[in-house]
């Protein structure tokens, strides 16, 4: 393999997206407590907004940020997600979990 070929992902990718996993919310209630828990908008690839908190892309961390595709969760989105127990996706790049919540008409 080509490890030049922009259509590849990179390794960093690739292992994060290996690490990203189908969570319940009660499992990340604590990591909410703690501060320490991100809110990845719907649409935004996770992985590829994990990548660039793995590393240190403040550019584009900075942009998701501004246009609140990235925050940190707040205390609405967790209520609702207590109501709702939606299916979330989350990925630990430490000391951050990022989390999305996927729709349950997505699919491969």
């Amino acid at each position: 393999m080509d490890s030049s070929n922009p259509d590849q992902p990179s390794d960093v990718y690739a292992r994060l997206l290996g690490e990203t996993a189908r969570i319940e919310w009660k499992e990340l209630e604590t990591f909410f407590a703690r501060g320490v828990l991100l809110f990845v908008a719907p649409g935004i690839d996770l992985v590829s907004v994990a990548e660039a908190v793995a590393n240190d892309d403040k550019v584009q961390v900075t942009a998701w940020l501004s246009a609140g595709h990235l925050q940190r969760m707040q205390a609405e989105h967790a209520a609702d997600f207590v109501a709702r127990n939606p299916e979330l996706w989350a990925v630990v790049v430490s000391p951050w979990v990022l989390v999305q919540e996927r729709s349950a008409h997505t699919g491969n």
